[in-house]
């Protein structure tokens, strides 16, 4: 049995996703399935790997991460998307819930904090902050 949470990472900037994916690979019990760097490649990579969860960045060069997480949850409801951005932004928490993002960390956190709400997201523990 495979217990490893598999998570899908979404960023335009490969050195973003590079960090995130060291990050991910490093703890024994996750793993980086998949890399996009847009929105239309997130949704079939989504497809594709059908990970546990994503990490998707808010702002994207083709559209919103928001509005790529909307369309991944259409297809599949139970898809656990956690927004990454710079910005802190009630306005986007806020549209990032309705979208039905599990969770909104910035990427300034330290990676423990990222490493703590991807365990959240996938045990279903964690609801939006």
């Amino acid at each position: 049995m495979n217990d490893q949470i598999r998570v899908l990472s979404v960023d335009d900037h490969p050195r973003m996703r590079e960090g995130i994916a060291m990050v991910i690979n490093s703890h024994p019990n996750m793993l980086m399935v998949a890399q996009a760097s847009n929105g239309r490649e997130a949704i079939e990579c989504f497809r594709e790997h059908m990970p546990d969860v994503t990490l998707m960045d808010l702002r994207l060069p083709d559209m919103s991460g928001i509005d790529a997480a909307v369309a991944i949850r259409t297809e599949f409801p139970e898809a656990r998307i956690i927004i990454l951005t710079t910005f802190d932004s009630d306005t986007d928490l806020r549209r990032a819930i309705a979208a039905g993002a599990s969770a909104f960390v910035l990427k300034s956190a330290p990676p423990g904090k990222l490493l703590e709400t991807i365990h959240q997201v996938h045990a279903g523990t964690q609801s939006p902050d």
